[in-house]
Formats: C-alpha cells, sequence, structure tokens
C-alpha cells in the first residue's frame, strides 16, 4: 500500500513536470501548477523543493534559459529577441540580465562562443531533479533485436573533454546546414567509441554522423565519410532528455547483455537521434541506442 501510494505521489509530480516541458511559452504560475498536480497551492512550492531540491520558479526559469541556450548556440537563425518572448520575458533587456546571471555570459556572447562550464555548473540543478523523477525505468520489454541495414555517414570526429561536445555540434550544425542535410532529410547519429566513465578527458571520442548516399563525398578537413555496417543489433529507445546516456549504456551492458546470452561484435555502440531537443520538448525527445550483436 505504501509503495502504490508513493508511486501515486511520484505521478502526480512527474505530471507536472511534463506539463512545464510541453507549456514552456505559457504562464506556469504556482497556481497552475499546483492544480495540475492536484495539490494546495499552500503547500506545493514546499513539497516540490523538497521532492527536487529546486524552488518551481528557479527550475522554470532553469529550464526555459536552458532551452533558450540551445536555441542560441544550435539554432543561428533565430534572433535573440524572439528566443527572449519565447522564454517569458518581455524583452530582449530583461531576457539578458537573467541569462547573464544564471548562465554567467549575455545571450550575444553564448551565441559567438558558448562557455560551457559555468553552463554545466548553472544547469546541475536542473539535471538533477529531473533525473530524480523522470528517468525511465528499463527492463527487457524495452530492447528489441534488429537487422540494422548499412548506413553511410558523414562524420566529425569530437575529440576531447564530453563537456565541451557543444563545440563542435555547433560545427558540424553548420556543415550539415551548408550541404543540404537537414535533420528532417538526413539521419542523425553518434557513434561512441569511448566510455566517457572510464576515458579521460582528454582522449574521449565520439563521432557525430549524418546519413549520406553512397556517392556522398567529404568536402571538408574536418569531415570524413564512413559507414555504419549492417549487422544485428540490441536497440533500445529512450523518451526524454538525452543529456546522460550512462544509464542506458549500463543497463544494457550490466543487465541485459549478460541475460540474454548474446555476442557482441566489433563495432563500438551508436545511437540515432530520432526527435530532439529543442525542437520538441525535453520530456518528448527519442533516442534509439544500437548494441551491435553478433
Amino acid at each position: 500500500m505504501e509503495t502504490k501510494i508513493a508511486n501515486h505521489y511520484r505521478a502526480r509530480m512527474e505530471r507536472v513536470l511534463a506539463h512545464i516541458d510541453a507549456h514552456l511559452d505559457e504562464n506556469l504560475s504556482v497556481d497552475r501548477l499546483s492544480g495540475v498536480a492536484c495539490f494546495s497551492r499552500y503547500h506545493f512550492q514546499r513539497q516540490f523543493s523538497a521532492l527536487f531540491g529546486i524552488g518551481v520558479h528557479r527550475y522554470v526559469q532553469l529550464l526555459r534559459l536552458k532551452r533558450a541556450s540551445y536555441r542560441l548556440a544550435f539554432r543561428q537563425g533565430e534572433s535573440v529577441t524572439a528566443i527572449a518572448l519565447d522564454s517569458g520575458y518581455e524583452g530582449p533587456e530583461a531576457f539578458s540580465r537573467a541569462f547573464r546571471q544564471r548562465l554567467g555570459q549575455s545571450p550575444s556572447a553564448f551565441r559567438a562562443e558558448p562557455d560551457w562550464s559555468p553552463w554545466h555548473a548553472a544547469t546541475a540543478p536542473l539535471t538533477q531533479a529531473r533525473s530524480t523523477i523522470m528517468t525511465q525505468s528499463l527492463t527487457v520489454d524495452n530492447v528489441r533485436i534488429i537487422d540494422f541495414p548499412e548506413t553511410h555517414v558523414a562524420m566529425m570526429e569530437h575529440r576531447g573533454d564530453p563537456r565541451r561536445i557543444g563545440d563542435t555540434v555547433r560545427r558540424f550544425i553548420d556543415w550539415r546546414r551548408a550541404n543540404g542535410l537537414h535533420p528532417g532529410k538526413s539521419s542523425t547519429l553518434n557513434i561512441f567509441h569511448d566510455d566517457p566513465d572510464s576515458t579521460p578527458p582528454a582522449g574521449y571520442r565520439m563521432s557525430l554522423c549524418a546519413g549520406v548516399t553512397a556517392h556522398f563525398t567529404a568536402n571538408a578537413d574536418d569531415i570524413e565519410i564512413g559507414t555504419i555496417p549492417e549487422g544485428r543489433c540490441a536497440v533500445l529507445r529512450l523518451t526524454g532528455s538525452s543529456d546522460n546516456l550512462q544509464p542506458a549504456f549500463a543497463y544494457l551492458y550490466g543487465e541485459w547483455l549478460p541475460e540474454s546470452g548474446q555476442e557482441l561484435r566489433d563495432f563500438p555502440p551508436f545511437a540515432q537521434r530520432v526527435r530532439f531537443f529543442p525542437d520538441v520538448p525535453e520530456h518528448e525527445a527519442v533516442t534509439d541506442i544500437f548494441l551491435p550483436i553478433a
């Protein structure tokens, strides 16, 4: 009975986080959010802070600023004013003050050259709050075995601290845009050559990939053409934030693989970004993780 009650309570609070994700452009007052949770407004703020370790107002602000920072860094065609208004601010001046206060740079400076260290520090409470309750439970039913088709890709390698992957992502997005490889027409994949938990930051490698035709040729020094080979793969679909894929890898390697009786083949794990933030609300992002098996 106690477990049932606790799960019901968590479900109500998870409903609040999903509502915030889906309605970031709208009024997210305490009255409205307490109604979503079906809790008294007089107690809701304390309940939220006690469960997530962060106040509801700060949570909403950080999530809006996180989305704004992604749009500034990775969506160069969007104006600062439009991003400010979508983030709940009356204009760019108020938005700039809040952005600088929380993330350590002005929006224009962040767009020109993001400083990821203060960004990670500022968004850490948000990440921690979301991991408290919005982590997908993984079971054998979440894993399928498929025959993955041979896929030609254009690759840009990120080498170095995983916390600076955003810089490589920016360059890769610019290259894709210049070559007409929009994600709506060209698949978005990542190949994970190293485990960030056991690899020194300076030696970490990950390849950002875009699906291309067999006859596509590299036209930049930092782009290589390669192939993800055909073969059997275990695939695990994650719905929600893809900021930290390590729990999914830990489940696949530590639980699913030993129990499945399958053997790995000689190709690194990879992922396909099916739907991604900030183009969709973070809780609606979809990432497929592939484990190549013999």
